[in-house]
Order: structure tokens, then C-alpha cells, then sequence
């Protein structure tokens, strides 16, 4: 059966000539002239090279201090005052870069006087008790050093207690570390506790050149006379 279109054309007298697509026209970059191109690629690659240095001049300002800040840490700061100052940090607190052990020793009874046991170091053993465990709780990796946090946070430098948690934070370790040493030690009953902690600075990577002495500096906290109420659950 003849379609209506045909009927049209064979009175006419002959085919209906086809109808030409118009050509596609290019957008984009592509459909501007090549000096416009050019223009248009240099603005792109400077605008991207632009936010790139905002972004790496904003991550140096709000890291913690490393190689590059010591270095650059005055062209960070040009770049950044006061038009992009920021008021927040990448990390809150900063990452420790100092390695702390809390340590003990005691004093026991023995049949010829009193004697003073070595050093104990509370930190590595909580360390070798966790190294392995693909889950270990909260308290076995944190107790220790928090205790240890709490209490040089509550006194100064001369071990002098710095308001009213101070006598409760030194309560704390020696109840802490007494359930770590027992009443008895090296076969005798502990009479005196001495805590220090050892700081020894974390390495400067292989590729810095900077200096960082790493070894230790010591905190030693005053002798302790072991109480019941140090004993605790231990007695």
C-alpha cells in the first residue's frame, strides 16, 4: 500500500528530494578558534596550579609543626594572614612526637634491711601485652599513660600539686601502679614506690636534615610510702 508521501511525490511528477542534516556544530573549547583555545588552556592549568598551592599552603598551616613549616613556616604564613587565617588544626591534639615510659621501682623488706629493686617499665610491658592483638580494649593501651597525663597535668615541674585534682591524680598512679607491682616484689614486701617516666623525642625521618637529639630525659617523682589504700584489691 502507497504511503500518503508517495502519492504527493508521483503527482508531482517525481521523488521528493531528501532534506540535508545541518552540520553539528562544536562546543565547548573546541568550537572557539585556536588563539581563544590556547587562551582558555592557560587560564585552566593556572587556576588549577592556584588551587593547588591554596590547598597545600592551608594543609602546612593548620598540620602539626614538621620539616616543612620549620623551613617554609614564613611563606606559609604570608601566603595564609590574614585573608585565609584558619582557626582550627588538622589534628586535635597534635600528634605525640615524644615517646613516654612511665617506670617504677620499689623498696622491699628484706632480712638484712630494706633494698632497692631496678627500674620496671610499666609502658613497655603494657606494649608487648598488646603487640599482636588485632583488637585490644581501650584500657590496655591508654590506662597507664592517661593516669600518667592526668597527673603531671594537676602539678608542676617541682611535683607540687596545682589545684584540687592534684591529690587525687597522685592517688590514681599509686593505686595504679600497685595493682601492676603487687604487695610483694622480687620476693618481699614492697615498702616504697618511686615512678619516673622516660622521654626520649621521635626520630626525624631518613629524608630531613633535621636535628632532633633523641635521647632521654627523666621526670622522677618523689619516693611513696605503700598504704592499704595503695594496696587495694592487691592486698
Amino acid at each position: 500500500m502507497d504511503s500518503d508521501d508517495d502519492r504527493v511525490a508521483s503527482d508531482e511528477g517525481g521523488p521528493v528530494p531528501a532534506v540535508e542534516a545541518a552540520p553539528a556544530t562544536a562546543g565547548g573549547m573546541a568550537g572557539l578558534s585556536l588563539p581563544y583555545q590556547i587562551g582558555a588552556a592557560v587560564a585552566l592549568a593556572a587556576f588549577g596550579v592556584l588551587a593547588c598551592m591554596q590547598l597545600a599552603m592551608i594543609f602546612l598551616h593548620v598540620a602539626p609543626s614538621n620539616t616543612l613549616t620549620k623551613q617554609h613556616g614564613a611563606a606559609v604564613d604570608d601566603w595564609v594572614y590574614p585573608e585565609f587565617e584558619q582557626n582550627w588544626k588538622l589534628f586535635a591534639p597534635n600528634p605525640l612526637q615524644q615517646n613516654v615510659s612511665v617506670q617504677v621501682r620499689t623498696e622491699i623488706a628484706g632480712a638484712d634491711g630494706p633494698r632497692t629493686t631496678a627500674w620496671r617499665d610499666l609502658s613497655a610491658e603494657d606494649g608487648q601485652a598488646i603487640r599482636g592483638n588485632l583488637l585490644p580494649s581501650h584500657v590496655q593501651q591508654n590506662e597507664l599513660r592517661r593516669a600518667w597525663d592526668f597527673y603531671t597535668g594537676s602539678h608542676d615541674d617541682k611535683n607540687r600539686a596545682n589545684g584540687l585534682r592534684g591529690t587525687l591524680s597522685e592517688k590514681y598512679v599509686r593505686r595504679l601502679v600497685m595493682l601492676r607491682v603487687g604487695g610483694q616484689d622480687d620476693g618481699g614486701t614492697v615498702l616504697r614506690i618511686q615512678v619516673r617516666s622516660e622521654i626520649r623525642s621521635v626520630a626525624a625521618p631518613e629524608w630531613s636534615d633535621e636535628k632532633i637529639s633523641t635521647g632521654p630525659s627523666y621526670r622522677v617523682l618523689p619516693w611513696w610510702t605503700v598504704t592499704a589504700d595503695d594496696l587495694g584489691a592487691a592486698q
